[in-house]
């Protein structure tokens, strides 16, 4: 009787962690919105631009790379802000 919970319950949780790793998978195939361009974010340019080629994830990972080293580089350059030394 032990032997057959212990069957049941492992074909569970290799269920379950299949289910995981297919929803998994699936959400890596949808494409995140595009990144604005500099010049669409300055609004220097007024002619719109043509949508992005879907991207491999290669390109996916170096962008997401690229936007955190380029959120870390401007919160390294914001001040931190002082204690205040009254006591």
């Amino acid at each position: 009787m032990r032997l057959i919970f212990g069957v049941l319950s492992l074909l569970f949780v290799v269920a379950v962690i299949g289910f995981l790793a297919k929803k998994q998978m699936t959400s890596l195939s949808v494409l995140p919105a595009p990144a604005p361009s500099t010049e669409a974010a300055t609004g220097s340019s007024s002619v719109p631009t043509a949508p992005a080629a879907p991207m491999t994830p290669g390109q996916q990972s170096r962008q997401t790379q690229d936007q955190v080293r380029q959120a870390v580089e401007s919160a390294m350059q914001q001040p931190r802000a002082m204690p205040d030394d009254s006591k």
